[in-house]
């Protein structure tokens, strides 16, 4: 291909309008990634013409296909089809960069030492909320993944497998997400070839062996598992985040790191900035930066090295089959991560903030925003009542 699909115009707008644009979906991009396509959609085909329909819904779907943050790389992928390849990179540095300069900027009040009393207790009470959000998270991408499913009894299996090593296994996580989609990718070229449902196996696969030394080495490497090895959506991020930043490295207690996720939910732009405030708590502001700088850089990568051939990638069996396999087990992880998540709960009243949350975002159906906003002035008038903190 030649940089353009069908009902795009090349080059269609100039730097100076990328810039523009996509840095204001980065600004007012709250939401998670329903709110960042339905921004994206009214920019590039409602508004400015530059994708047809039928355009934008490959673009989505393309992404999708790929392990990261997908709204990320849709951001980058328009960007890429209205300008090629140096406005795919302004427009994705434009949408990153401002949800970036208020998460780092938060972490400096939220993650410092003796904060003030309200900011701890608005801490305490969002964090408190994040397994409610990471819950309704995994439930909402339950129904077309299983809609999808090539084989359910597998769909299953993965599912339960991804559910079982967020809440045992930690770091390794995402081992298991390559064994679901590898399994998977055997078992449909198996079928094809036989014409029946062949059995899956999952190989033990060896640890890779841990990265030592300084702290910047073993945070690039947790920030590149979280932006080239995750799969089903930004929440996924954080049982492959919770064991090393918490755990293994101790670059915050558990209190901090659900700091840490509410942060990521209530700031603009995508999911994947919490790594920022990992980053932070484990370097300051340069371990925050360099940890983002790492999570995105896949992302750029597969749309500048990879957008032509994506109707390609879609058509390819290989890939469905893996993505079939891994999708299930990340969407497992997720709701797998409201274990750990709320264990690193301290204090009793944070357990009644955790049930309110999941009725707010589950019967009621109110917004994660909304809901993390609420819990954070529940922990805010326990700290001005002399209520418990968690230490």
């Amino acid at each position: 291909m030649d940089g353009t699909v069908s009902g795009v115009r090349p080059h269609a707008a100039g730097l100076a309008t990328v810039l523009k644009q996509w840095g204001r979906i980065g600004c007012i991009g709250f939401g998670g990634p329903p709110a960042h396509i339905a921004l994206l959609r009214q920019l590039c085909v409602e508004r400015r013409k530059w994708l047809d329909d039928k355009a934008f819904e490959d673009a989505v779907a393309a992404c999708n296909l790929l392990p990261g943050p997908a709204s990320t790389q849709l951001a980058i992928f328009c960007a890429w089809h209205v300008r090629g390849r140096l406005g795919a990179v302004v427009g994705g540095i434009a949408f990153i960069a401002p949800g970036l300069v208020a998460i780092l900027a938060l972490s400096a009040l939220f993650l410092a030492g003796s904060p003030p009393l309200w900011v701890a207790g608005a801490g305490a009470g969002a964090g408190a909320a994040v397994a409610a959000v990471a819950l309704h998270a995994g439930i909402g991408l339950l129904p077309p993944s299983w809609g999808r499913a090539a084989s359910r009894p597998r769909w299953v299996a993965y599912l339960a497998v991804g559910l079982a090593g967020a809440a045992l296994v930690g770091p390794w996580l995402v081992l298991l997400l390559l064994a679901c989609g590898l399994a998977e990718t055997v078992a449909q070229r198996s079928r094809r070839r036989s014409g029946t449902t062949a059995g899956v196996h999952l190989s033990p696969l060896l640890a890779a062996a841990g990265i030592g030394g300084a702290v910047l080495l073993p945070l690039a490497w947790v920030a590149l598992k979280v932006g080239a090895l995750s799969y089903g959506g930004g929440f996924v991020i954080i049982p492959l985040m919770q064991a090393d930043a918490v755990q293994r490295y101790g670059w915050m207690t558990d209190g901090q790191f659900l700091n840490a996720v509410a942060l990521g939910q209530i700031t603009p732009g995508p999911v994947v900035h919490t790594v920022a405030a990992v980053g932070y708590a484990a370097a300051g502001v340069g371990g925050g930066l360099l940890a983002a700088a790492v999570a995105f850089s896949p992302s750029f990568a597969f749309i500048l090295l990879g957008a032509h051939r994506f109707d390609r990638l879609r058509g390819n069996p290989a890939v469905r089959g893996f993505l079939d396999g891994a999708g299930p087990a990340a969407i497992g992880s997720i709701l797998g991560s409201a274990i750990p998540l709320t264990a690193a709960l301290a204090e009793p009243w944070q357990y009644a903030v955790t049930a309110g949350a999941a009725l707010l975002l589950l019967a009621a159906r109110r917004g994660v925003v909304t809901t993390l906003l609420g819990a954070a002035a529940v922990g805010v008038a326990v700290a001005l009542a002399g209520g418990p903190l968690p230490a």
